[in-house]
Protein backbone atom coordinates (compact mmCIF):
# COMPACT_ATOMS: atom_id res chain seq x y z
CA UNK A 1 0.00 0.00 0.00
CA UNK A 2 1.43 3.09 -1.33
CA UNK A 3 2.09 6.11 1.33
CA UNK A 4 -0.43 8.69 1.42
CA UNK A 5 0.57 12.06 -0.51
CA UNK A 6 1.63 15.00 1.98
CA UNK A 7 -0.82 17.78 1.47
CA UNK A 8 0.99 21.04 0.38
CA UNK A 9 -0.32 24.44 2.29
CA UNK A 10 -1.24 27.61 0.54
CA UNK A 11 2.39 29.15 2.28
CA UNK A 12 4.05 26.41 -0.18
CA UNK A 13 1.73 26.80 -2.58
CA UNK A 14 2.82 30.87 -2.45
CA UNK A 15 6.39 30.21 -2.48
CA UNK A 16 6.63 27.84 -5.39
CA UNK A 17 4.44 29.97 -7.13
CA UNK A 18 5.56 33.40 -5.98
CA UNK A 19 7.42 34.94 -9.21
CA UNK A 20 4.46 34.15 -11.34
CA UNK A 21 1.91 36.15 -8.36
CA UNK A 22 4.03 38.52 -8.01
CA UNK A 23 3.78 39.64 -12.05
CA UNK A 24 0.28 38.79 -12.04
CA UNK A 25 0.04 41.44 -9.29
CA UNK A 26 1.55 44.17 -10.47
CA UNK A 27 0.35 43.39 -14.10
CA UNK A 28 -3.29 43.80 -12.88
CA UNK A 29 -2.31 46.96 -10.79
CA UNK A 30 -0.66 48.78 -13.99
CA UNK A 31 -3.34 48.13 -16.14
CA UNK A 32 -5.69 49.23 -13.54
CA UNK A 33 -3.59 52.59 -12.97
CA UNK A 34 -3.24 53.07 -16.70
CA UNK A 35 -7.11 52.45 -16.76
CA UNK A 36 -7.79 55.56 -14.64
CA UNK A 37 -4.90 57.78 -15.86
CA UNK A 38 -6.15 56.98 -19.80
CA UNK A 39 -9.61 57.76 -18.54
CA UNK A 40 -8.86 60.97 -17.08
CA UNK A 41 -6.48 61.94 -20.01
CA UNK A 42 -9.36 60.75 -22.43
CA UNK A 43 -12.14 62.93 -20.42
CA UNK A 44 -9.92 65.92 -20.50
CA UNK A 45 -9.81 65.70 -24.19
CA UNK A 46 -13.74 64.97 -24.75
CA UNK A 47 -14.04 68.08 -22.45
CA UNK A 48 -12.07 70.17 -24.66
CA UNK A 49 -13.73 69.15 -27.92
CA UNK A 50 -17.53 69.85 -26.10
CA UNK A 51 -18.21 66.72 -25.84
CA UNK A 52 -19.45 65.07 -22.72
CA UNK A 53 -16.89 62.68 -20.19
CA UNK A 54 -17.41 58.95 -19.97
CA UNK A 55 -17.75 56.98 -17.17
CA UNK A 56 -14.71 54.29 -16.31
CA UNK A 57 -16.57 51.09 -17.46
CA UNK A 58 -17.35 52.90 -20.41
CA UNK A 59 -13.77 53.66 -21.29
CA UNK A 60 -12.46 50.37 -20.29
CA UNK A 61 -14.55 48.90 -23.32
CA UNK A 62 -14.07 51.29 -25.52
CA UNK A 63 -11.58 50.92 -28.76
CA UNK A 64 -9.20 53.94 -26.92
CA UNK A 65 -8.60 51.89 -24.42
CA UNK A 66 -8.19 48.79 -26.27
CA UNK A 67 -5.53 49.63 -28.76
CA UNK A 68 -2.96 51.56 -25.93
CA UNK A 69 -3.64 47.51 -24.50
CA UNK A 70 -3.34 45.96 -27.14
CA UNK A 71 -0.21 47.89 -28.89
CA UNK A 72 1.91 46.77 -25.79
CA UNK A 73 1.03 43.01 -25.50
CA UNK A 74 1.36 42.77 -29.19
CA UNK A 75 5.16 43.98 -29.07
CA UNK A 76 5.94 42.21 -25.51
CA UNK A 77 4.58 38.96 -27.52
CA UNK A 78 6.70 39.66 -30.48
CA UNK A 79 10.04 40.03 -28.58
CA UNK A 80 9.49 36.50 -26.72
CA UNK A 81 8.37 35.07 -30.25
CA UNK A 82 11.58 36.40 -31.68
CA UNK A 83 14.10 35.80 -28.78
CA UNK A 84 12.66 32.28 -28.50
CA UNK A 85 13.17 31.53 -32.33
CA UNK A 86 16.22 33.46 -32.71
CA UNK A 87 17.91 31.78 -30.04
CA UNK A 88 17.51 28.13 -31.61
CA UNK A 89 19.90 29.12 -34.04
CA UNK A 90 21.71 32.20 -32.85
CA UNK A 91 24.39 32.22 -30.30
CA UNK A 92 26.14 35.17 -28.51
CA UNK A 93 29.78 34.79 -26.77
CA UNK A 94 29.75 35.49 -23.53
CA UNK A 95 25.95 35.39 -22.62
CA UNK A 96 23.80 33.48 -20.36
CA UNK A 97 20.70 34.27 -22.61
CA UNK A 98 22.35 31.97 -25.37
CA UNK A 99 23.24 28.27 -25.36
CA UNK A 100 26.77 27.38 -25.68
CA UNK A 101 28.70 28.01 -29.01
CA UNK A 102 28.86 24.43 -30.23
CA UNK A 103 24.82 23.80 -29.93
CA UNK A 104 23.27 26.15 -32.15
CA UNK A 105 20.63 24.39 -33.80
CA UNK A 106 17.52 22.21 -33.07
CA UNK A 107 19.69 19.57 -31.05
CA UNK A 108 18.80 15.92 -30.91
CA UNK A 109 16.35 13.90 -29.64
CA UNK A 110 18.77 12.72 -26.80
CA UNK A 111 19.64 16.53 -26.56
CA UNK A 112 15.89 17.35 -25.73
CA UNK A 113 15.09 14.67 -23.54
CA UNK A 114 12.44 13.31 -26.45
CA UNK A 115 10.91 10.31 -27.54
CA UNK A 116 12.84 7.29 -26.49
CA UNK A 117 15.36 9.61 -24.38
CA UNK A 118 12.16 11.26 -22.85
CA UNK A 119 12.02 9.84 -18.82
CA UNK A 120 9.53 8.47 -16.96
CA UNK A 121 8.56 12.12 -15.14
CA UNK A 122 8.59 13.77 -18.97
CA UNK A 123 5.41 15.11 -20.49
CA UNK A 124 3.35 12.35 -22.33
CA UNK A 125 3.38 14.57 -25.16
CA UNK A 126 7.15 14.55 -25.65
CA UNK A 127 7.25 10.49 -25.23
CA UNK A 128 4.83 10.51 -28.11
CA UNK A 129 4.90 10.25 -31.57
CA UNK A 130 4.18 11.79 -35.05
CA UNK A 131 2.35 15.22 -34.81
CA UNK A 132 1.61 15.30 -31.46
CA UNK A 133 5.77 15.41 -30.37
CA UNK A 134 5.96 17.57 -33.27
CA UNK A 135 3.58 19.80 -31.98
CA UNK A 136 4.65 19.99 -28.38
CA UNK A 137 8.30 20.68 -29.09
CA UNK A 138 7.29 23.74 -31.14
CA UNK A 139 4.29 24.60 -28.43
CA UNK A 140 5.82 27.67 -26.88
CA UNK A 141 6.85 29.34 -29.51
CA UNK A 142 3.26 28.69 -31.26
CA UNK A 143 1.32 30.43 -28.43
CA UNK A 144 3.87 33.23 -28.32
CA UNK A 145 3.11 33.36 -32.52
CA UNK A 146 -1.00 33.07 -31.93
CA UNK A 147 -1.01 35.36 -29.11
CA UNK A 148 1.22 37.94 -31.36
CA UNK A 149 -1.11 38.33 -33.86
CA UNK A 150 -4.27 38.01 -32.42
CA UNK A 151 -3.10 41.16 -30.52
CA UNK A 152 -1.89 43.26 -33.44
CA UNK A 153 -5.21 42.55 -35.11
CA UNK A 154 -7.09 43.63 -32.08
CA UNK A 155 -4.61 46.40 -32.21
CA UNK A 156 -5.52 47.50 -35.80
CA UNK A 157 -9.20 46.87 -35.31
CA UNK A 158 -9.19 48.68 -32.02
CA UNK A 159 -7.05 51.38 -33.25
CA UNK A 160 -9.36 51.77 -36.84
CA UNK A 161 -12.30 52.32 -34.45
CA UNK A 162 -10.58 54.77 -32.03
CA UNK A 163 -9.05 56.76 -34.98
CA UNK A 164 -12.32 56.77 -37.03
CA UNK A 165 -13.85 58.43 -33.78
CA UNK A 166 -11.42 61.09 -33.61
CA UNK A 167 -11.61 62.02 -37.02
CA UNK A 168 -15.65 62.41 -36.66
CA UNK A 169 -15.23 64.49 -33.29
CA UNK A 170 -12.74 66.79 -35.32
CA UNK A 171 -15.33 66.83 -38.29
CA UNK A 172 -13.91 64.84 -40.49
CA UNK A 173 -14.58 61.24 -42.33
CA UNK A 174 -14.15 58.22 -40.75
CA UNK A 175 -11.37 55.50 -42.47
CA UNK A 176 -11.67 51.61 -43.10
CA UNK A 177 -9.61 49.26 -41.15
CA UNK A 178 -7.98 48.60 -44.47
CA UNK A 179 -6.95 52.49 -44.88
CA UNK A 180 -6.05 52.17 -41.25
CA UNK A 181 -3.22 49.77 -41.30
CA UNK A 182 -2.26 51.85 -44.28
CA UNK A 183 -1.91 55.35 -42.62
CA UNK A 184 1.32 56.47 -40.51
CA UNK A 185 -0.80 56.16 -37.16
CA UNK A 186 -1.33 52.64 -37.28
CA UNK A 187 2.69 52.11 -37.95
CA UNK A 188 4.05 54.69 -35.49
CA UNK A 189 1.61 52.83 -32.65
CA UNK A 190 3.29 49.63 -33.64
CA UNK A 191 6.78 50.67 -34.23
CA UNK A 192 7.43 52.88 -31.24
CA UNK A 193 6.65 49.70 -29.34
CA UNK A 194 8.61 47.03 -31.57
CA UNK A 195 11.95 49.26 -31.46
CA UNK A 196 11.82 49.32 -27.69
CA UNK A 197 11.20 46.10 -27.24
CA UNK A 198 14.35 45.23 -29.46
CA UNK A 199 16.53 47.25 -27.75
CA UNK A 200 15.56 45.85 -24.54
CA UNK A 201 16.51 42.03 -25.51
CA UNK A 202 19.89 43.74 -26.94
CA UNK A 203 20.48 45.20 -23.53
CA UNK A 204 19.93 42.06 -21.52
CA UNK A 205 22.02 40.24 -23.95
CA UNK A 206 25.12 42.29 -24.08
CA UNK A 207 24.80 43.25 -20.48
CA UNK A 208 24.66 39.64 -19.04
CA UNK A 209 28.14 39.44 -20.96
CA UNK A 210 29.75 41.93 -18.54
CA UNK A 211 27.79 42.46 -15.57
CA UNK A 212 26.27 39.93 -12.73
CA UNK A 213 23.56 39.62 -10.68
CA UNK A 214 24.08 37.46 -7.74
CA UNK A 215 21.65 35.02 -7.18
CA UNK A 216 19.50 35.44 -10.17
CA UNK A 217 19.18 32.80 -13.60
CA UNK A 218 19.64 35.54 -16.09
CA UNK A 219 22.88 36.18 -15.10
CA UNK A 220 25.79 34.17 -14.91
CA UNK A 221 27.68 33.36 -11.38
CA UNK A 222 29.34 36.20 -10.09
CA UNK A 223 32.87 34.69 -10.45
CA UNK A 224 32.31 33.52 -14.17
CA UNK A 225 34.75 34.96 -16.65
CA UNK A 226 33.14 37.22 -19.69
CA UNK A 227 33.59 34.85 -22.40
CA UNK A 228 31.39 31.71 -20.82
CA UNK A 229 28.11 31.29 -22.87
CA UNK A 230 25.07 29.43 -21.91
CA UNK A 231 26.22 29.48 -18.04
CA UNK A 232 23.08 30.56 -15.52
CA UNK A 233 23.91 31.29 -11.75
Amino acid sequence: MSAPVPRRGWRTTLRENALSLMFAALFLGSLLGQALAGCARFNREQVDAGVAPVSLGRYVTSSAFGVDVLENWQSEFLQFLLFILATVWLVQRGSPESKPLGRAGRESDAQQQMGVHAGPAAPRAARARGWRRTLYAHSLGLAMGTVFLLSWAGQSVAGAVAYSQEQVRDGQDPVSWAEYVRLPDFWDRTLQNWQSEFLAVLAMVILTVYLRERGSPESKPVGAPHDSTGVEG
